[in-house]
């Protein structure tokens, strides 16, 4: 195929949780926050058909053939929708630094960057609002039932206080919060710890409703930490919620592994991030103490170490 004009690019971040995961399918409230290390991108030019590419995965999608459970194509179908356009012909390409099934929102970041770069591609316009709600509907086929944060967090790419039903209410921040993000390199398909959690409350919606309490009090406490500057507090509920989440059942030895190692190292606190059973563990950290905890984590089996802060 001959080379064409591009007609468009765009990106999105990836997204860390802080507090509240697995709680916050539950109603209970949760934090969290853009990467903007890692991106998404989705970049668009004229073609015969209307394909979508995804380079990393080796996978080629031609729209209009696609089932509705195909993620690329139904973000692609969706946003046509909601602008009441006809499927264009065009060449989707898509590309991620985000690790997949980690915890880091791979599968919203790149429905937001197709969104994003088709809107940009028709000459269109979307309320941040429409957009999330399109991600969401695409998260839906990766996570069954999901809590709507990752689409809230990678679309307005600020942290936020995030309550299920409710609108994101960006908050202030009092110093910047320093967060080493470590893979452990074990897929972690949000979908089946969300899966087995539901499971689990049923069976004892008693026991399971308590923890989910626990968990959104450490959360509020944790927002007014960070609005006041408290980092060591907010290091200290970051543990109180790693204990939750292993009660819950979603820890593993390769997470408790690196979080006690970059506890060890001198991370004020430490916990999972995401769905858990394996992908990224979080670490907060004073700006001087990166660089020793870092080593630590990945001297204890990391694949991979991100800094970031917001």
């Amino acid at each position: 195929m001959s080379e064409r004009k591009i007609l468009a690019r765009a990106c999105a971040p990836g997204k860390v949780i802080l507090f509240g995961e697995h709680a916050v399918v539950y109603g209970r409230p949760a934090i969290a926050a853009p990467v903007q290390q890692v991106h998404a991108r989705a970049e668009i030019w004229s073609a015969d058909a209307c394909v979508v590419e995804a380079a990393d995965l080796q996978q080629r999608v031609l729209v209009e053939q696609a089932p509705v459970e195909d993620p690329y194509a139904q973000i692609v179908r969706l946003t046509c929708e909601a602008l009441g356009r006809p499927l264009p012909s065009w060449r989707i390409r898509v590309s991620s630094e985000i690790p997949i099934a980690a915890g880091l929102g791979s599968g919203a970041a790149i429905s937001a960057a197709i969104v994003r770069a088709m809107l940009a591609a028709f000459g269109a316009r979307l309320s941040q609002e429409r957009i999330s709600a399109l991600v969401y509907e695409v998260e839906k086929i990766h996570h069954g039932a999901p809590s709507g944060i990752d689409n809230t967090v990678v679309v307005y790419e600020q942290p936020v206080w995030f309550v299920r039903g409710l609108s994101p209410q960006p908050f202030a921040v009092a110093q910047p919060i320093h967060l080493l993000i470590a893979d452990t390199g074990v897929p972690s398909p949000t979908k089946i710890a969300v899966g087995d959690v539901n499971r689990a409350w049923k069976q004892d919606k008693s026991r399971y409703e308590a923890l989910f309490d626990a968990v959104g009090d450490v959360a509020q406490r944790a927002r007014n930490a960070i609005e006041t500057g408290d980092v060591a507090a907010l290091g200290s509920l970051m543990n109180e919620n790693q204990r939750i989440l292993i009660e819950m059942g979603v820890s593993s030895p390769e997470l408790e592994r690196l979080i006690w190692a970059a506890r060890a190292a001198g991370a004020l606190g430490a916990k999972l991030s995401g769905g858990g059973r394996g992908g990224n563990m979080i670490a907060l950290v004073r700006g001087q103490d990166e660089v020793r905890v870092g080593r630590a984590l990945l001297e204890a089996g990391a694949v991979r170490v991100i800094k970031t802060a917001f």
